[in-house]
């Protein structure tokens, strides 16, 4: 085909545009693959907070023994909470609600019920109870009874000790009567004593009867009460 002939065909396919020319890539060697970008896979953080922790609302609870000598333990609901003594009260921060305090000296506790609120203050004094049960602050031993009769004559003697550790307890006791003597028809003086001591428990009390035999006679005087001196403990 000549060119004259080649130019009309040029034309018509332009006008039609049905001609579809590939393009040409000249002389290459070797492969061509397409080109893919890789996707980023997105990284999970995992962040863990912590929890507030939940408390009960608290009260104050103060215990104290007043002016009663000595050290002892304190429970609250059996589980031990410190020592109170006559100068330092047991000051604890517990949860609210009802609880039972309990004061221990030697093999004699006392209780308290006691019911504590949020933002208060409650007092427990251990002193009334102590005071009601062992009635002295000091070791002590004292007259609580005297029985005459005849040429007989029983005193009975209690010693206390209201103190943490066991104590010898001891005192002088006397007691002085009269009577008419069986062969002269004299009335005669006389006294009895005695000396007695005990041992004696943390925060216990003890009774012991002291019996006498007064001089042979009749017509027996007593003394309106016997009398308790000297008392010492150790």
């Amino acid at each position: 085909m000549n060119a004259s002939a080649l130019f009309p065909l040029v034309i018509v396919c332009i006008l039609v545009s049905g001609c579809v020319m590939e393009p040409d890539y000249g002389n290459r060697t070797g492969n061509v693959s397409p080109t893919s970008t890789p996707t980023a896979t997105p990284s999970v953080i995992t962040t863990t907070v912590p929890l507030p922790t939940v408390t009960s609302p608290q009260g104050t609870l103060i215990i104290s023994v007043g002016g009663w000598r000595g050290e002892f333990p304190v429970s609250v609901d059996t589980i031990s909470a410190g020592v109170v003594s006559t100068d330092n009260p047991l000051v604890l921060r517990i949860d609210e609600g009802n609880h039972t305090v309990e004061l221990c000296c030697g093999m004699r506790c006392e209780q308290a019920s006691v019911d504590v609120r949020f933002g208060k203050q409650r007092i427990v004094d251990f002193s009334e109870q102590l005071q009601r049960d062992l009635q002295v602050i000091v070791p002590t031993a004292r007259i609580t009874g005297y029985r005459p009769d005849g040429d007989q004559m029983a005193i009975d003697v209690e010693f206390i000790n209201p103190t943490q550790q066991p104590l010898v307890i001891s005192a002088d006791i006397s007691c002085g009567y009269s009577y008419i003597e069986s062969r002269g028809y004299t009335r005669i003086t006389s006294i009895v004593q005695s000396h007695p001591s005990a041992t004696v428990g943390p925060c216990d009390r003890l009774t012991q009867t002291l019996k006498f035999t007064l001089g042979s006679g009749y017509g027996y005087v007593y003394d309106t009460i016997p009398t308790i001196t000297n008392i010492a403990s150790a």
